[in-house]
Order: structure tokens, then sequence, then C-alpha cells
């Protein structure tokens, strides 16, 4: 190991002095795969705010185990199923409790701008503890009054004098559904691709708020269990007792049912995928060629390398050196500008948009197999290259 460290050492960096002997075609290059690493990164932190914005509110959701229907979608488009199955799934030994909820996503006027927006609405027991949300624990009181609501102070659009009366013990109205609705307290959970905030209300707001909605038909079934019992074994259990009209998902299963809805079942999940392949592709290309024009520029002088004894692989080791320098150095401004990037984003949107460790891993990998690909395509014409073809 020491012999093999010493012999790199030692090992003159052709690689490095041929990039930097042409500093503007260097320079050129480390921008294009710096473009490409934005672009790659950009498309990926708009893909996890996908997915986090859209299961943060079923994280927040304080059950074991959840009751949809087999027709649901999801969270904006879950249809409904007869309440008497979690009044079933009450009588399985193990379960605690099995409370309904109900949602909507409907067009709400903003109480600030007087301007309509989508916002999604939920309903539930005020008697019972549906989320792990402080905020919306400790004003479960507020919302027990009639046409009373929490809002999100975290939903994205112009809500900050609204929000500010809130906070000040102000009463603010507005209206859904041609109904007049009294704002009480505020929570935060944040917007997303679905809508552009969440209202929490209890059951009896939500049905008077939506009366075509009937009583007895719930969106989500919310089911805790005792202590002690696995919800893997729980929901086979459950699934065989109760009937085939709904279906039994554990915490992760509820979370994987929405992220696998917005991977397969919308287009932006493909867009955003799409997105990371093209960087990925304009990066193969970049660095492509300038390797390839670099080979070109100096094809005498590998081909006087293959006269004096050197053979294939230390010329193309030479040139995947390069490829590894272009890489390394390219990801530093393409890892630094999505800084900027995220930030600005997140004001704007209000999305969860935050560079993470994973992220950058990935994306380094990305740029070093794209400029190995790049590097090996370049030195096709370099494996062939004949010093008595050359002189």
């Amino acid at each position: 190991m020491m012999k093999l460290i010493e012999q790199v050492r030692r090992r003159t960096p052709l690689g490095w002095l041929q990039l930097s002997h042409e500093k503007g075609r260097l320079l050129v290059a480390l921008s294009g795969i710096a473009f490409a690493d934005v672009l790659m990164f950009m498309q990926l932190g708009f893909q996890n705010a996908l997915f986090e914005s859209n299961t943060i509110i079923h994280r927040s959701m304080q059950a074991d185990m959840f009751v949809i229907s087999p027709q649901a979608r999801n969270l904006a488009n879950m249809s409904s199923f007869t309440r008497r199955r979690l009044y079933q799934a009450m009588d399985v030994p193990g379960v605690k409790s099995a409370e309904g909820m109900y949602i909507n996503i409907v067009d709400w006027k903003n109480p600030q701008t007087h301007q309509k927006t989508t916002i999604l609405v939920m309903g539930f027991n005020p008697d019972q503890q549906v989320f792990n949300l402080a905020d919306v624990n400790r004003q479960i009181d507020d919302i027990k009054l009639p046409d009373t609501v929490l809002f999100d102070r975290a939903s994205r659009g112009d809500y900050n004098d609204a929000i500010a009366k809130i906070e000040q013990g102000k009463t603010v109205t507005t209206e859904i559904e041609r109904r007049t609705i009294t704002i009480s307290g505020l929570f935060s959970v944040g917007a997303s691709f679905i809508a552009d905030g969440t209202l929490i209300t209890n059951d009896q707001n939500f049905l008077r708020l939506f009366p075509r909605r009937e009583a007895s038909g719930v969106s989500v079934g919310l089911v805790q269990l005792q202590p002690g019992y696995d919800p893997k074994q729980m929901k086979t259990t459950l699934e065989t007792y109760l009937d085939d009209d709904v279906k039994v998902l554990t915490k992760a299963e509820f979370i994987e049912f929405e992220i696998n809805y917005w991977k397969t079942n919308t287009a932006i999940g493909f867009i955003f995928s799409l997105g990371v392949a093209m960087g990925f592709m304009v990066g193969v290309i970049i660095v492509y060629q300038v390797l390839s024009t670099d080979v070109n520029s100096h094809i005498k002088e590998y081909a006087t390398f293959k006269a004096m004894g050197y053979n294939n692989l230390y010329l193309l080791g030479v040139v995947f050196e390069e490829a590894i320098i272009l890489a390394i150095l390219g990801f530093i401004p393409g890892a630094i500008a999505p800084l900027g990037l995220y930030h600005l984003t997140r004001n704007a949107t209000n999305l969860p948009l935050y560079m993470t460790v994973g992220r950058a891993l990935t994306v380094l990998t990305l740029t070093m197999i794209m400029c190995i690909i790049s590097g090996a395509i370049a030195t096709r014409k370099l494996q062939s290259a004949d010093p008595a073809d050359m002189f």
C-alpha cells in the first residue's frame, strides 16, 4: 500500500498540467459541469420538496394504522368509506381507538386579499387527539365552537396582516362555500403541491361547510393500537376482519401511498426525474467536448508516449485523471450555487427545500460517473493512435 502511495506521489500530474495549460478551456469546462450540477441539484430538490410537503400532514397524524378506501388516490382525493368499518375495527383485540377524519380541498377567500385560493380542510372529533402538533392540541377547545377553524401560518400566499391580527387575539373572518368562518388560532405545517395551506376544524364544522358530505362517510380512519401490538401483524388481522371495501395501511405505508401517487400517477414526478437525466446528459456532452478537444490537440504527444513504450492503460489514466479533476472542481461551485437558489425558492413558495448531505453525495457521484463516461468516450481515438501514422 505504501509503495502504491509513493508511486502516486512521485507520478507527474499530466492530467492537471494539461488542463491548467489552457485556462480558458478549463474555466468553460468547469462552468458547464457546475451548470449541470445546479440543474441536477434543483430537480432533486424540487422532487424531494414534492414528497416532503405532500406527506408532512401524514407524518403529523397520531395513529399506528390508517384505513382508507381502495379508490383513494392521495390526500386531496380520498374517496369516502362507511364509518361502520371503524366500529368493526374497535372489536379487534389490540385496537385502542379508531377515529374518522374528513378531508376536502376547496377554494376559500383569502382573509387579507379576498382573492380565492386552494386550501385543504380537515375535520375530526376534537375530543380525540389525532395530531402530534402542539399548536393544534393546545387550541383544541377553540375549534369546538361553531364555524371556527385553525389556520396554517406557513401557508403560501399573502397572509402577514391576517396572521398578525390572529396573534394579537383579534377576530379574523372569511368565507368558504359562501359560509362565514372565524379563524381562532394558528399552527404550522406548510404549503404543498396539493394546496396553498391547511385549515383544521372539528367534524361538525366540516359537515356544515360541506353539507353534501354524509356524516357516515369518512375520508381516513386513524387507528391507535394498545401498547405491545405490532402494526404489521395488526394490519393482517384487520384486513382479515374488515370487508374488502377498505384498505389498511401502516403509517409508513400511508406515507408511501402518497409518495407513490406523485411518483407514478402524475406528470410532475416524471418531469423532475427527467430534469435530473437531462442535467446528467448535458454534463456528459460538455465534458466530452472538453476532453475530446484536449486529446485531439495533444494526439502527437500521446503518440510519442506510445513510441517511448507507454501502454494504452497509462494514457487512458491521464484522460481519466482529467475527468476526475473536472468532476471535483466543477462540483464545488455547482454545490454552492443551489444553496442560494434553495433559499430563494423556499422564501417564494414555502416549500421545504433544503440542501442535504445525501443529495450532495448523490450529485457528486453522478458528476464523477458523468465525467468518467465522457472520458471513456473521448479516449476511443487515443487507443487507436499509431505513432507511425502521426509522424
